[in-house]
């Protein structure tokens, strides 16, 4: 099972309001738990996800990762409210790039390289924006508009979290 699948597995488990889904093929084991079941019946906030691919066969280098969503933002205050709002009309007009992975970003291909993109920036759609590392393999993020970069998101070398905006970008 590759990454992007146990992403879907994922979304699919906090969809589906189930609150455990166990996988277990050949020298693969995955266990997905939520609360969210529990939570829509009580109508509380969300706390976290945890997920774990833990035994695999011997002689294979066991993975663990747990992996804890973040928690769900409480009530704004009215001052951080009003900020929210002039913020989201901004956001509102720019398309945003949002992490497909958790991993951790990079704006350049390498340390003695330049960055793949700059703030006022023109991209096409397919042009690389940068890459997230997971799990060893670098994986490029490439762009699925055209426009100019308004804004980075998020500063090079730092972990991100799947579904994370990375950048916005004005549609041409």
């Amino acid at each position: 099972m590759n990454l992007r699948e146990i992403q879907e597995l994922i979304k699919f488990v906090a969809k589906a309001g189930v609150n455990e889904v166990a996988i277990e093929q050949n020298d693969f084991k995955i266990c997905i738990k939520s609360e969210s079941l529990a939570r829509k019946k009580t109508n509380q906030a969300p706390e976290q996800v945890l997920v774990s691919a833990p035994v695999v066969a011997q002689g294979v280098p066991s993975v663990s990762p747990a992996v804890a969503a973040p928690a769900a933002p409480t009530a704004p205050t009215e001052s951080k409210e009003a900020k929210d709002t002039s913020e989201e009309t901004v956001e509102d007009s720019y398309h945003v790039v949002n992490s497909p992975m958790i991993g951790t970003f990079y704006r350049k291909p390498s340390p003695d390289k330049d960055e793949f993109v700059q703030v006022g920036d023109m991209v096409k759609a397919g042009d690389t924006l940068c890459v997230v590392e997971a799990m060893k393999l670098f994986n490029e993020i490439e762009a699925d508009i055209t426009g100019t970069i308004v804004k980075v998101l998020v500063d090079d070398s730092t972990p991100i979290e799947y579904d994370q905006p990375l950048f916005w970008i004005e549609p041409a």
